[in-house]
């Protein structure tokens, strides 16, 4: 595949394109990254430097490699954290133009907005707008369990509840919805799922759950559901080999005792992902 890759960038650990670039070109395909940031590192240390790029400068680059001729070649769009709705209206436009050059190319939406714990770390308006229009022209979105709630408008206490949410975002747009995090009263002590739902079905991952929430993780995962989603063409494969490359992900960076992820020491389970979980179908 050949992908644009619309994320932020840090010089030390691994979120959006520094957390996503490196798994697509260990699993052989071609990246086109942009940068909508270059910090530091990422905010969770609570300090960092660097520029915050405008939507001007965005769109700039993207215009450039129009002027390559190239959007034709782009097979995806993908996309995590926009921290503004004009850097969002960018991102659209970009997908607007490479489907417009390759009507089979897909759009992958991480909506990054919030998680449990933290409630909404984005800035106010920003929710309502993935929602209302970021995430209805997407065709694969990868929410956690969190901004699943908010965008659907429910309440995910059980695994019904949960796929009934995942069918309200559905009906938005978005055909493959990957939900991550997901805990409710279904899934078993010391243990979380990830549930992947498209036409074709919904299944279910149940992996062990590691005591570390390292930052970028969610962004690994779109990243790698995109590639495993694209090329295997099964929901249920993809999910399975995400699933597996990213444990083992976690596994390095528990062992390490690191806050960043551990990518380039886990770098052969990402690229040939271990048959580790096996995705049981839910309907």
């Amino acid at each position: 595949m050949k992908i644009l890759s619309i994320q932020s960038s840090v010089a030390y650990g691994y979120v959006g394109n520094s957390a996503a670039v490196f798994p697509l070109q260990r699993l052989g395909h071609e990246v086109w990254p942009v940068l909508t940031v270059h910090f530091s590192n990422h905010t969770g240390y609570g300090a960092w430097r660097g520029p915050l790029l405008t939507p001007a400068d965005v769109a700039d680059v993207i215009a450039g490699i129009e002027d390559r001729g190239v959007l034709a070649e782009a097979d995806a769009v993908l996309s995590g954290y926009q921290g503004d709705p004009a850097m969002g209206a960018v991102v659209l436009d970009a997908v607007e133009k490479v489907k417009a050059a390759n009507p089979d190319a897909v759009y992958c939406c991480d909506p990054v907005m919030g998680d449990v714990g933290r409630g909404m770390f984005v800035r106010p308006g920003i929710p309502e707008y993935m929602r209302d229009t970021v995430v209805p022209r997407a065709d694969i979105v990868t929410p956690n369990q969190f901004e699943l709630e908010f965008l659907s408008g429910r309440t995910t206490s059980s695994l019904a509840e949960l796929l009934a949410a995942v069918d309200v975002v559905r009906e938005m747009g978005p055909r493959h919805v990957l939900v991550t995090s997901v805990l409710h009263g279904d899934v078993p002590d010391g243990s979380l799922e990830v549930v992947a739902v498209s036409d074709e079905g919904a299944w279910a991952v149940t992996t062990p759950l590691l005591p570390i929430s390292p930052n970028g993780g969610g962004d690994v995962t779109a990243a790698l559901y995109l590639a495993h989603l694209s090329t295997t063409g099964s929901p249920a494969a993809a999910l399975e080999r995400t699933t597996s490359a990213i444990f083992a992900v976690l596994e390095a960076t528990l062992a390490a005792g690191t806050r960043e992820l551990q990518l380039v020491a886990a770098q052969d389970a990402i690229a040939d992902p271990p048959a580790r979980f096996v995705a049981r179908r839910l309907r």
